[in-house]
């Protein structure tokens, strides 16, 4: 849908490479080879074929570092490994290398598939790359003298350093977490007047450094210099950025790099807009104007509307309160064919209950039954979740108890949704009943986060029982033993008996480690009450005794003097 609104040179080189053949003629760019790529991440031989005839029918074309970076993280895959460590060898003869980011992607993507070889060796040629990279310490120069002083330019004159796309780019690599510092070393580099000039490679990098959220100002106005000069943002800049902008919840300035980017020559996937969508939606109060600015921008280049993208209007709708505009989407989603499904109903499950119209969301389960869309977990666990955030824990039970009538069992997500929800209610002693009757009777597999929450809340209200026997518990279900809330609650009120007792309980061998006798010791010590703890360290065993940082915890003197 896209490529046939894209430029000329582009659809000719993509139509081309269908049919496995280049023009030689056709305008290569490095942002088209970087979107062509994009279009081929799926299919790692297809984009392995389409840079390979680079080098063929391209000879005077040369990808940049961000393309072989981008081919990299393509071709990681197991169909495609031996295409990988070829082009990384090759990579060494052209002047490229693998950076920071794409190592940590390969790696990642490698412990995923679990292939242990590859983590050797990728392991072993980034650290040799490390080591024998020739431009790591011109480069490193640059930029220490760059961040160390004002006047860098003058300390830079003085240095014999070859000014180079490549060059400039690492360097702002280096900057990278000073922006401003980074930009003052692009714009010198710009007006120093030398034959070298700033090219659609550097510039983006300069936008990659710029894309957040303390020096947003800059960075549009290095977008528009780009413009003014005949660059584009690449599809590879726009995607990190964009990341970037919604990982810090940028939305406006994500939707303004959106509509841009859709408005040149290298068009988001359907897929962003949908992603896009539902980033606004979750916001608190989702902002309705990006919303119709995304989804006018993509309808305006034909585009179709695809299911997750009615979910993110209607999600936005429901959660501004706006039912009515949300069934009309529904009507439109239904006469393009989509029908509504677990997520379109818990959206609206979701809306109603934010409106405290908690009846009306028990009733949408009801309607769901009755239209042939059976509800599911999530959509229970929605509704529940409405009503403990509402502040009915009683009415939130009573839809637990219909749930499990329908032979649904709650997850451990939904078991933590109700624990807090009681104990921030004051039903610290229901919570611990309802947990373990959910882990111990029904089977629920609960989160260890879960589990320390409960404790910590069983035992600020003096359930000391209870908070043990779910200690105990963890143990059973392999988590690790979680005794820090003890120890505190020990050494401010209990005997040195009662932690004893707790290092037996809480220690997954018969014989306690040192590391807690150690930090049971500390919150003695903590709370004022050094005679208990020496008292507890005269009965414990003699390697604990002896161990060398219990010794230096008491002081030798005072340790030898026990033992």
């Amino acid at each position: 849908m896209f490529l046939s609104r894209s430029s000329t040179p582009l659809r000719s080189l993509l139509s081309r490479f269908s049919s496995s053949s280049f023009a030689s003629q056709s305008t290569l760019t490095q942002e088209s080879v970087l979107y062509t790529l994009k279009k081929l991440d799926k299919s790692p031989l297809k984009a392995h074929s389409f840079f390979d005839s680079l080098k063929t029918e391209h000879s005077d074309f040369s990808p940049c570092s961000s393309a072989y970076n981008l081919m990299l993280r393509i071709l990681c895959r197991r169909e495609s490994l031996p295409h990988f460590w070829d082009l990384l060898k090759s990579m060494e003869s052209t002047g490229q290398s693998m950076d920071e980011g794409t190592y940590q992607t390969l790696l990642a993507n490698f412990k995923k598939e679990k292939l242990t070889d590859e983590c050797t060796t990728l392991n072993l040629y980034h650290s040799k790359l490390k080591k024998d990279a020739s431009t790591d310490d011109s480069v490193k120069s640059v930029a220490n003298a760059v961040l160390s002083c004002d006047d860098f330019g003058k300390e830079l004159k003085s240095t014999k350093f070859m000014l180079s796309e490549d060059m400039v780019v690492l360097v702002l690599r280096e900057l990278r977490k000073s922006p401003l510092k980074a930009l003052a070393f692009f714009n010198w580099v710009k007006d120093t007047g030398s034959e070298y000039k700033h090219g659609s490679v550097s510039y983006n990098a300069m936008a990659r450094v710029l894309g957040r959220d303390d020096s947003l100002e800059k960075f549009w106005d290095l977008v528009r210099e780009m413009k003014q000069n005949g660059f584009d943002v690449d599809i590879d800049t726009y995607v990190k950025v964009l990341r970037q902008f919604l990982k810090r919840g940028l939305m406006k300035d994500a939707v303004e790099l959106y509509e841009l980017m859709m408005d040149g020559p290298y068009k988001p996937t359907v897929q962003d807009c949908a992603v896009l969508l539902r980033q606004i939606s979750l916001s608190p109060v989702p902002d309705l104007d990006l919303v119709y600015r995304v989804v006018t921008k993509h309808e305006s280049y034909g585009n179709p509307v695809t299911k997750p993208i009615y979910d993110g209007m209607h999600r936005s709708l429901t959660s501004n309160g706006q039912f009515k505009e949300a069934e009309e989407v529904v009507k439109k989603m239904k006469i393009d064919g989509y029908q509504p499904d677990n997520i379109t109903y818990s959206q609206l499950v979701y809306g109603l209950c934010k409106a405290n119209r908690l009846d009306d969301a028990r009733k949408v389960l009801d309607e769901m039954v009755k239209s042939g869309c059976t509800p599911d977990l999530k959509t229970w666990t929605v509704l529940i979740q409405g009503h403990c955030t509402c502040g009915e824990i009683d009415k939130a039970l009573e839809c637990l108890a219909d749930m499990t009538e329908r032979n649904l069992l709650p997850d451990g997500d939904l078991l933590d949704i109700l624990v807090k929800a009681m104990c921030q209610a004051t039903k610290q002693g229901a919570a611990h009943d309802l947990f373990v009757e959910m882990v111990e009777k029904t089977g629920v597999k609960p989160w260890q986060a879960s589990y320390k929450y409960l404790i910590k809340e069983l035992l600020r209200t003096e359930m000391i029982k209870e908070a043990h026997g779910l200690a105990k518990s963890m143990k059973k279900h392999n988590f690790p033993p979680f005794w820090e809330p003890f120890g505190v609650h020990i050494a401010k009120f209990g005997m040195v008996e009662d932690a004893r007792e707790l290092l037996k309980e809480l220690s997954r061998k018969k014989i306690p480690g040192p590391n807690l006798y150690l930090e049971l010791f500390k919150c003695f010590f903590e709370e004022g009450r050094c005679a208990e703890a020496q008292d507890l360290l005269y009965k414990c065993p003699h390697h604990i005794r002896k161990h060398g940082d219990i010794v230096k915890l008491f002081g030798t003197s005072k340790a030898e003097s026990v033992a």
